[in-house]
């Protein structure tokens, strides 16, 4: 069956394309009683106004696009994303807007899909993740006088508006925690070093430990998966000076060092405290149940899509702060064996 278009109305309601169209985008040019029987004409056969047609005339597309520059199987194991999409829908959702997401392999491929879909007129704005220092696409985007908003440190968001949490914050309560438990040894398994937001933690975690009196501190940068959280680990705990705690970027990698340190035997959290960067269900099944930086993702989420379309609506918006992640201290934690 094919699409009904407005010559199909016209044609049943007896009338020309112009008074349609005149109908439908709710212009003058046509009788009450006339725009009344076409637009129930068009919820009859089911007629939707084309991305197009929409371009066209300046109507709003009711969609926000969302790129992610990662690894689509990547996504459906990540928490963080699904309760950040969870926190975008939560206020999306009850205005009937629609989110655009795709995944794409680079920041060229991101910039053109936002480009074309700006052009067709299928979203009225876009969210910006995963934020990189000197970030080629905020000027892009900005430069298409598409309405965006970054989540990521406002640094590197330059002049578009951000929503952020103060990471530093948070590394430097965890660090003075595991060295008020007598930890000496504080090693890092970080996500992707070009992010902006592991650039705050990587200046902070050095930062944290040298105001404790601690040693230079050991940070291995992975992709965030838990083989190469695993890989990392492994790599840590066989060195001559291993960590007696270790302090994961997300919730998947820690996950899979609790388990590379039962594999070689070692007691958590005596021998071993971990820490993992955001709360979640993977966090709470294991034994023992690990101590984690807990914090508000979905109204995260729902913050940035609060302001994406207070742009869209032409309202000023200017850089938000959500609170810092906190720690929440649970069993893979304690003084160390050797204290």
């Amino acid at each position: 069956m094919k699409r009904p278009t407005i010559a199909d109305i016209a044609r049943q309601a007896g009338v020309s394309k112009v008074a349609v169209s005149y109908a439908l985008n709710d212009q003058p040019g046509v009788s009450a009683q006339t725009r009344a029987r076409i637009k129930a004409i068009a919820a009859e056969v089911g007629w939707r106004p084309s991305s197009a047609a929409r371009a066209l005339n300046g109507a709003q597309a009711r969609a926000v696009g969302l790129a992610v520059c990662r690894p689509a199987r990547t996504l459906s194991v990540e928490p963080f994303f699904m309760e950040l999409i969870g926190g975008i829908e939560s206020e999306l959702a009850p205005r009937s807007i629609a989110l655009m997401l795709q995944t794409v392999s680079s920041h060229d491929d991101e910039i053109e899909l936002y480009r074309r879909w700006w052009g067709e007129g299928r979203v009225d704005g876009a969210l910006l993740v995963d934020l990189h220092d000197d970030d080629v696409r905020v000027a892009a985007l900005a430069a298409m006088d598409l309405p965006v908003v970054a989540l990521g440190p406002p640094q590197a968001a330059g002049a578009v508006p951000a929503v952020w949490s103060d990471d530093g914050a948070s590394v430097h309560e965890t660090v003075a925690y595991l060295a008020a438990l007598g930890h000496r040894a504080i090693a890092r398994v970080a996500g992707l070093p070009q992010l902006a937001h592991t650039t705050v933690r990587d200046a902070a975690f050095e930062e944290s430990c040298r105001d404790a009196g601690l040693p230079a501190p050991t940070v291995v940068h992975t992709d965030y998966s838990g083989e190469e959280g695993a890989r990392a680990t492994r790599r840590l705990l066989i060195a001559p000076e291993r960590p007696t705690a270790i302090v994961y970027d997300n919730d998947i990698m820690a996950v899979a060092g609790l388990s590379v340190a039962q594999e070689l035997s070692l007691e958590v959290p005596r021998d071993l405290s971990l820490v993992a960067w955001d709360d979640s269900p993977f966090t709470q099944a294991v034994r023992p149940q690990l101590t984690a930086l807990t914090r508000d993702i979905g109204e995260y989420g729902a913050l940035a899509a609060r302001t994406l379309l207070a742009a869209v609506g032409k309202e000023e918006v200017r850089h938000s702060q959500v609170p810092a992640a906190r720690l929440l201290p649970r069993a893979s934690t304690s003084p160390p064996r050797t204290a």
